[in-house]
């Protein structure tokens, strides 16, 4: 490394952020640890999705830097969760620098992506840039606690579900369901998509379980299961809510 790059790589000022990075592979892990603490951060490491996951709850990073395939849990699946509670950026890093696989990370939730090799000034860069990101998207306004569609009401925080006033009986897994589509009325969501979001890593059938589950929870809240108005299959590419 030439001394221009290095008086480069140090000439952002010293911050006391935090950056938790989640790679498997030492030697990269290392060396992105390294030049982060020279810039100036706070630096946790993790080389587990699953303790990379917990590390992110416990402690609340400023930024996550996240690779994509780990044991464990993989980076979508940790992006997933975290992208229910939490807006801390994620740069997702991979080996799969295919358009589908870019896109695929920005959509689970992701704020950026890199994709392997890639040079330390890069990486500093993104952080740096997410970084100065982070105030705006602390301001925009948190999920509601209670999400109404007609006359179905879901409080997130009690867990609890009601149609017309009425306290429904709903399973865990048909809560997440029902919030997950909740989220994305008017949206075609397929089978896969579903599992990926709802069940993440607890999941060892198939894709028919998603259908299961639909009907179940259909019984619950369509005035008339048989024919349904709110959930709404859409033949060979999945379900879709309409409130």
């Amino acid at each position: 490394m030439t001394e221009e790059s290095e008086t480069e790589m140090t000439s952002a000022p010293a911050t006391t952020a935090t950056v938790l990075v989640v790679e498997d592979e030492e030697a990269l892990l290392l060396t992105m640890a390294h030049h982060l603490r020279r810039e100036g951060y706070e630096v946790l490491t993790a080389a587990r999705g699953d303790d990379g996951l917990q590390m992110a709850r416990e402690h609340e990073p400023d930024v996550i830097v996240l690779d994509l395939m780990l044991p464990g849990v993989d980076g979508m699946g940790i992006c997933r969760a975290l992208r229910r509670d939490t807006r801390v950026p994620i740069i997702m890093v991979t080996a799969l620098g295919g358009e589908s696989d870019r896109v695929a990370g920005l959509d689970t939730g992701a704020d950026d992506y890199l994709a392997k090799p890639f040079g330390m000034r890069e990486l500093l860069a993104r952080v740096r840039a997410l970084l100065r990101r982070a105030p705006m998207r602390q301001e925009a306004p948190p999920e509601e606690d209670v999400v109404r569609a007609g006359d179905l009401e879901v409080n997130r925080v009690r867990r609890e579900v009601r149609r017309g006033g009425e306290l429904l009986r709903i399973k865990p897994r048909e809560f997440e369901l029902l919030l997950f589509l909740l989220r994305h009325p008017g949206q075609v969501l397929s089978r896969e998509h579903i599992l990926e979001s709802v069940w993440e890593h607890d999941f060892n059938g198939d894709a028919r379980t998603v259908d299961v589950h639909m009907r179940w929870l259909r019984q619950k809240i369509e005035p008339d299961a048989a024919n349904p108005r709110r959930i709404r299959t859409v033949r060979g590419s999945g379900y879709l809510f309409e409130g």
